[in-house]
């Protein structure tokens, strides 16, 4: 590394490739945030297409939101980055690191026709890994890729995260560990699952180096650095997804802690010593970078809900409407479209009424409700299966900008919450680099302040019971959730 280029106290830089535009975020060495830019991203979604991206706008939102974050900073300071990006968003390169298909997202399914394909191909690797092949995943979809266009010669297998620090170092990187699970790596053995490619009919050049998150995976080239500000020679660390980013930024790390990212749809996530066993396969695991596992599982409820339902409304006056329906006179699971996957795995679940909805302000107050409940499943779910959240539930997410529903959360849930106080993931990925070489949660206790603390209402846990329980049980009849299941949640 180019030491002679870096000067003054060190920071290190973290960067996320969300779904609408991509943040960078600088932090000192106590995790405090210098600066920060970031540039949106556009989609393509129509018939046939599924949900694509330009990876070119991908590289074009980067160098500006570093620039962004780096304009006003002593130049030299930043000493590593890493770069997380969407679980599952893949796309083919050459050896120059551009783009020779289209790019697909996390949640394009045009895998589901291959998915009992790649099942059968790797069938007892996945009951080993304990990893359910579902149509968003990144296997499946590169099949679908290989029969609608084909595999160019040379070209590589990129995530997100990949083609942009590829563009970093001038040359093709190795990637992590926690983007290449979708893509069938066995986390493990540390190892592509050659075999189980060459059944599928995918070469092995398709599949490049990978390494643990943290570990170093090149340098910013001269090149780089003229564009985007970072110091030429900056240290580039593998990543992980942006769920895996969240949690570092909480500070959910050790065993007991937990984080729930609660956006569009609703992830939990916990730590495990061991690689957990769900024969429901909702829940899989990523590798610890100091050891261990983090399980956890993506589900369809969220804050989505309330954009399908109450589309460009002021969700701070529902918010305060909703207040006045505790709890409201249904109790829905709110599910925006047909199948779930986490607390349980039902691809054919669909939204579960139970009552009346009766005004606006009380269908809100439902769907809000009814998140919570499923977040309480969910927690429910993790501790079933050994992995029990027994310190203050960390929440993350755009969620948390509302105080009420992080309020209604701690109630629903019948414990504190906590409001990390840089909860982002690219401030994730700045602990991240700051970890290489070293402890990632003895890092994060450096860098990660604990936040705010809410604590349930005591009346208003009592109240929710009641309607906590008859979802649970509306869910159990359904065939929905196992009856051990719905046991651990209303005993939570």
């Amino acid at each position: 590394m180019g030491s002679e280029n870096f000067t003054g106290d060190p920071a290190w830089a973290g960067m996320d490739i969300g779904t609408q535009g991509v943040r960078v975020t600088v932090v000192d060495g106590r995790g405090t945030p210098l600066a920060a830019g970031s540039a949106p991203l556009d989609s393509l979604r129509g018939e046939g297409r599924g949900h694509e991206q330009n990876p070119e706008d991908w590289w074009r939102a980067a160098v500006a939101a570093c620039r962004q974050a780096t304009a006003g900073l002593a130049p030299g300071r930043i000493r590593a980055l890493a770069v997380c990006s969407t679980s599952g968003t893949i796309v083919l390169a050459d050896a120059a690191a551009r783009p020779v298909s289209p790019a697909l997202m996390y949640d394009d399914d045009r895998g589901r026709p291959y998915v009992e394909r790649v099942t059968a191909a790797g069938r007892e690797l996945w009951d080993d890994l304990n990893v359910r092949i579902q149509a968003s995943w990144a296997l499946p979809k590169l099949l679908w890729l290989a029969e609608n266009g084909g595999l160019p010669d040379g070209a590589r297998l990129l995530h997100s995260a990949d083609f942009v620090t590829a563009r970093l170092a001038g040359e093709l990187t190795a990637t992590d560990s926690s983007h290449a699970l979708k893509s069938g790596y066995d986390s493990l053995g540390e190892r592509w699952p050659l075999e189980v490619m060459s059944r599928l009919g995918l070469p092995s050049e398709l599949f490049g180096p990978v390494v643990r998150p943290g570990g170093p995976i090149g340098e910013v080239g001269a090149e780089a650095a003229a564009l985007t500000g970072l110091p030429e020679g900056c240290g580039i660390v593998a990543g992980m997804t942006d769920g895996c980013a969240g949690q570092i930024a909480a500070g959910a790390l050790t065993p007991g802690s937990g984080v729930s990212v609660l956006g569009t749809t609703l992830v939990l996530k916990g730590v495990s010593e061991k690689l957990l066993r769900d024969p429901n396969g909702a829940v899989y695991s990523h590798r610890h970078p100091d050891g261990g596992w983090l399980p956890g599982g993506a589900s369809n409820v969220g804050a989505g809900v309330l954009a399908s339902v109450f589309p460009g409304r002021d969700l701070a006056a529902l918010d305060e409407a909703a207040a006045r329906y505790e709890p409201a006179g249904a109790v829905v699971y709110p599910l925006t479209a047909r199948g779930e996957r986490f607390p349980f795995y039902r691809p054919d679940a669909e939204q579960v009424v139970v009552g009346e909805i009766g005004s606006e302000a009380e269908h809100y107050a439902a769907l809000l409700q009814g998140v919570a409940y499923g977040e309480r499943l969910g927690v429910a779910a993790l501790a079933l299966l050994g992995a029990p959240v027994s310190e203050p539930l960390a929440l993350v997410g755009g969620a948390t900008r509302s105080r009420y529903w992080s309020q209604l959360r701690a109630d629903v849930l019948g414990g504190p919450v906590r409001i990390p106080l840089h909860p982002e993931a690219s401030v994730g990925m700045a602990v991240l680099a700051a970890s290489s070489g070293r402890s990632l949660d003895e890092t994060a206790r450096e860098m990660v302040p604990r936040g705010e603390l809410i604590d349930p209402r005591p009346d208003r846990v009592e109240r929710f019971e009641h309607s906590f329980r008859l979802l649970v049980d509306a869910l159990v009849e359904r065939d929905y959730l196992t009856t051990e299941l719905a046991a651990k949640a209303v005993a939570s």
